[in-house]
């Protein structure tokens, strides 16, 4: 509520709010001034406030609204529409959507099948848990996601990340059955961990993972992938199961005799074309089709290539016998009890926030470019309940690709149809065609793994953020080194601790200036900022841009203190009017605690001792109504706050004059 008087009371001007508040702003006989009123909120109990703070933490997009006026019917409906998303899409559904879909289902079929076995193997998990995780997982998805262009199966980050973690403590080759019941286990808690957070609507905790961070880990953990598949690019038998940079480039040269020639040569020249193809799919977008393609087709003609010279072949490793059939059951196989159950929880709290983050990230970014809106929440549900439900059929960590959703994209994916088909056609491959992978290259599925990793180099984006904000760009670089140098947790770790200090620095040490006039208009601005802006006689006005919190209250006093001093001794060396009043502009200050309230009373003392006025500029309803309550507000007399600078400036100036015209 906002009034304004365009008359002076005979006595005083009063704000007051809709419950009869009284606040004086003004106590002079001086020409008509326009002085609006500044008003306290509406008074609500403690029980509303907080009611009104948890649904705007908590439910900041009103996910109910639907449900307003509805009949019970209706609203039976909209709640399966909003647990279950295909009965939204589905009732629509026609032979239109479903020829793209087809095609688009089809295509990230062929990227996901040598994708999930590459994926798999850097894991450090048997080839077939990938194409099993490329089958469950999707179906799930498609019944609880909400992204249209989201293509769902294993990552390479999750993959990296879980492999690391998991080959720590476990040797996946001396141990491979815990191993794969710790795998299967992390994932079960992954999907807890993901779906307690859509349910609760506890998203904003993957915040914490700032882009900064997720360019310098991307980076890292793809340098780091990269290196790690040389070991199948050179065709070597013994190697480290480190993943720092130092132990893996040691593990290359020490084991210079096992490199083998025609691995070497294979590699590279698969390598060659899917670089090429994926260029020539980056630069021209029509051609999307040529990277999607290459993985599969590098892997049926290195297939038969190894099969026709198997004679002569004997330095090619090769994948295998894999068994045919569907994804067996895997609930006997979870480790909810032991020595290593502290492993598996850590381990799937990790990679499901990564995952989490990619997936929720790669689904907004589609849904932008297509006009609608995904639920992050529903999203989270979706994902986790697909998790848990994997953990159960010999899945690992699942989630939302960006290679292929963007091949999805591309090839016209109109629903999540596309993962209906996309997964049946890993079920006809579980089904008949298993056997013709056994001669497929350990090479080709490196060098399938090194040209999906090498676009999570943004180096671009590395610049931007030197550009942009250095401490941004420093959690990146400590993201990178800690991935490269120290481990893939603690890397992440890091650059996480990075960004909350950055979050910290900002809180505690708040931006302060000193505001300004803009010549002809009642516009107050910072003067380091707009050099046309002049100071007015007698008054320091400052503006304080963060909450009044503990954390910085004894901060803003010092620092406000400063001000006064450096105006004081600019007045006295260029010999200018005294200061008379100093004006905080409160505009940028959205909340404020008990500490800060002290700190602007005791603030008002301090200046009160030293003959100066300290006056509130524009003070939101959260921060007068706690003023209020408090009784900071009756110290500041009938001047000491106003809606606006440029009304407290020309009150207080008029004011002065007034008193300057009174006989003695």
């Amino acid at each position: 509520m906002v009034l304004s008087s365009n008359r002076v009371e005979d006595l005083s001007t009063h704000a007051c709010n809709e419950e009869g508040f009284e606040l004086p702003i003004s106590n002079h006989d001086v020409p008509p001034l326009e002085v609006h009123r500044v008003c306290l909120p509406p008074h609500k109990t403690t029980l509303e406030k907080l009611r009104q703070r948890l649904l705007e933490v908590f439910f900041p997009d009103d996910p109910l609204h639907k449900f307003k006026n509805q009949t019970c019917l209706m609203k039976l409906y909209l709640g399966l529409q909003f647990f279950f998303p295909v009965f939204e899409w589905g009732p629509q559904y026609n032979l239109k959507l479903l020829r793209p879909d087809i095609i688009s289902g089809l295509t990230i079929a062929s990227l996901a099948i040598p994708q999930g076995i590459s994926y798999a193997k850097l894991a450090n998990l048997p080839p077939i848990v990938g194409l099993y995780s490329s089958f469950v997982p999707p179906l799930i998805y498609s019944v609880l996601g909400s992204s249209r262009h989201l293509a769902v199966g294993p990552v390479s980050i999750a993959s990296l990340v879980m492999g690391t973690m998991l080959s720590e403590v476990v040797s996946y080759t001396e141990q491979p059955i815990l191993y794969l019941q710790l795998a299967f286990t992390a994932t079960l808690f992954a999907g807890v961990f993901q779906a307690s957070l859509g349910f609760f609507r506890l998203g904003f905790i993957i915040d914490f993972l700032s882009k900064a961070t997720l360019v310098g880990f991307m980076a890292g953990a793809a340098v780091i992938v990269s290196l790690q598949q040389l070991k199948g690019l050179l065709g070597m038998v013994h190697f480290t199961s480190k993943m720092q940079i130092v132990p893996v480039l040691s593990s290359v040269f020490q084991h210079k005799d096992e490199w083998s020639w025609q691995t070497i040569v294979m590699g590279m020249c698969f390598l060659a074309f899917l670089l090429t193809t994926r260029q020539i799919s980056t630069r021209n977008p029509k051609f999307f089709w040529l990277s999607a393609a290459s993985p599969l087709a590098s892997v049926v003609l290195s297939t038969l290539v190894v099969a026709c010279l198997k004679s002569k072949a004997h330095g090619i490793q090769t994948i295998g016998h894999l068994p045919k059939g569907l994804n067996p059951p895997s609930m006997n196989m979870l480790y909810l009890s032991g020595p290593y159950l502290p492993l598996a929880i850590k381990t799937g709290i990790v990679s499901g926030i990564l995952a989490l983050t990619e997936g929720i990230a790669v689904g907004r970014t589609f849904a932008a470019l297509k006009n609608y809106q995904v639920d992050g929440n529903k999203e989270m549900m979706a994902i986790g309940l697909m998790n848990m439900a994997g953990s159960c059929s010999s899945c690992y960590v699942t989630t939302g690709s960006f290679s292929r959703s963007a091949v999805n994209y591309n090839a016209g994916a109109q629903t999540v149809v596309s993962n209906i088909i996309m997964a049946t056609a890993v079920l006809i491959t579980l089904l008949f065609l298993m056997p013709l992978f056994y001669y497929t290259p350990i090479v080709i599925l490196a060098a399938i793994i090194i040209t999906a990793v090498i676009g999570l180099i943004d180096y671009q984006a590395a610049l931007r953020l030197w550009k942009v904000d250095k401490l941004d760009f420093l959690a990146c670089l400590c993201s990178f080194f800690g991935v490269l140098f120290i481990s893939v947790p603690l890397g992440l770790a890091i650059a996480v601790g990075v960004s909350v200090f950055k979050i910290l620095l900002h809180v505690t040490r708040p931006n302060t200036g000193v505001l300004g006039n803009i010549p002809g208009t009642q516009v107050y601005q910072n003067m380091n900022r707009y050099r046309t802006a002049v100071r007015i006689p007698s008054f320091l006005i400052l503006a304080v841009e963060a909450p009044f919190y503990f954390a910085n209250s004894t901060y803003l006093q010092e620092r406000i203190l400063r001000w006064i001093r450096e105006e004081e001794e600019r007045i006295e060396a260029n010999q200018e009017t005294a200061i008379k009043c100093v004006i905080i502009d409160m505009t940028a200050v959205s909340s404020i605690d008990s500490s800060g309230i002290d700190t602007i009373c005791e603030l008002r003392k301090t200046l009160d001792k030293r003959s100066l006025k300290l006056v509130l500029a524009n003070p939101g309803g959260n921060v007068t109504e706690k003023l209020h309550e408090s009784n900071a507000l009756e110290g500041f007399g009938l001047n000491g706050i106003y809606l606006t600078v440029s009304e407290a400036v020309a009150d207080i100036s008029s004011l002065w004059k007034t008193e300057t015209e009174l006989p003695i």
